[in-house]
């Protein structure tokens, strides 16, 4: 064998081991994030709208931000997707121990981090209240009373932001938007905590509510996955940073009705 022939194998052998260990990597991450084979993407049902909720059509097909994030992320891993279906970002929350959902995309508070790992935020919204028609309130001083019965979904971080705020008017949990939503409109309760931008728009469909102006506390949207998934995590972080800079993001905002809506990740 020549003087030269050696280099030249070494540099096969180094780039040899340089595949094999690409390929382990790889099979690492999908055996991490997508043990079944699939991307199994957690999802909340609504019809209230903005970068978190997704939709469900009568003929079962999904619709959503999370919806079109998590098929793209699905695509890069080479996998197919699978979507599992939540009334809200609570009962997602409580599964997240439970190997039932791979990754999802949902308001990130305190309570939450030490159940799952967080990448890059993607929305920021303004949590209020919505009143109902006829309410003689008009701030949170007035809301703040003995006897006012304010709505929210259940084990969600507006819920414990809306605990944390009021210290006279009542909290009650409720599992979905849509039923908040009817109560609402038939009087049942005084008011609702949700972000500004789906108060606006349910203020459009029962005529007389009122979302009141002042902010109790901001609700940024991230991707998660569950705790000690490392491999999962940096992936899904690459993911988001690229996702927000290459259109990705954006793409899926204008999809699905929000192509007025800015993109926040501060």
């Amino acid at each position: 064998m020549s003087d030269r022939t050696l280099p030249r194998l070494a540099g096969l052998m180094l780039a040899a081991s340089m595949m094999m260990a690409a390929s382990a990597g790889a099979d690492g991450l999908k055996d991490e994030i997508a043990p079944t084979g699939k991307l199994r993407v957690a999802i909340a049902i609504s019809t209230a709208g903005g970068a978190f909720w997704s939709s469900k059509s009568g003929a079962g097909n999904y619709a959503g931000v999370p919806v079109d994030l998590g098929k793209q992320m699905a695509s890069q891993l080479g996998v197919d997707v699978e979507y599992v279906a939540y009334d809200n970002s609570g009962q997602i929350t409580d599964a997240a121990a439970k190997g039932i959902w791979d990754v999802t995309f949902l308001p990130q508070d305190a309570t939450r981090m030490t159940k799952m790992s967080f990448g890059p935020i993607y929305e920021v919204a303004d949590a209020t209240y919505i009143v109902k028609a006829g309410s003689a309130i008009t701030n949170f001083a007035s809301l703040d009373q003995p006897g006012v019965k304010v709505a929210a979904e259940y084990n969600t971080t507006t819920m414990r932001g809306a605990v944390a705020h009021l210290k006279n008017a009542k909290v009650i949990e409720y599992q979905t938007y849509d039923e908040i939503f009817n109560l609402l409109k038939n009087g049942e309760i005084d008011a609702f905590a949700l972000s500004r931008d789906q108060l606006n728009a349910m203020a459009k469909k029962i005529p007389g509510t009122r979302v009141l102006d002042e902010t109790f506390k901001k609700t940024v949207t991230a991707v998660a996955v569950p705790l000690n998934h490392p491999l999962a995590l940096a992936f899904v972080s690459k993911f988001m940073t690229e996702a927000i800079s290459n259109g990705i993001l954006r793409k899926a905002y204008d999809n699905n009705g929000l192509k007025e809506a800015p993109i926040r990740t501060q």
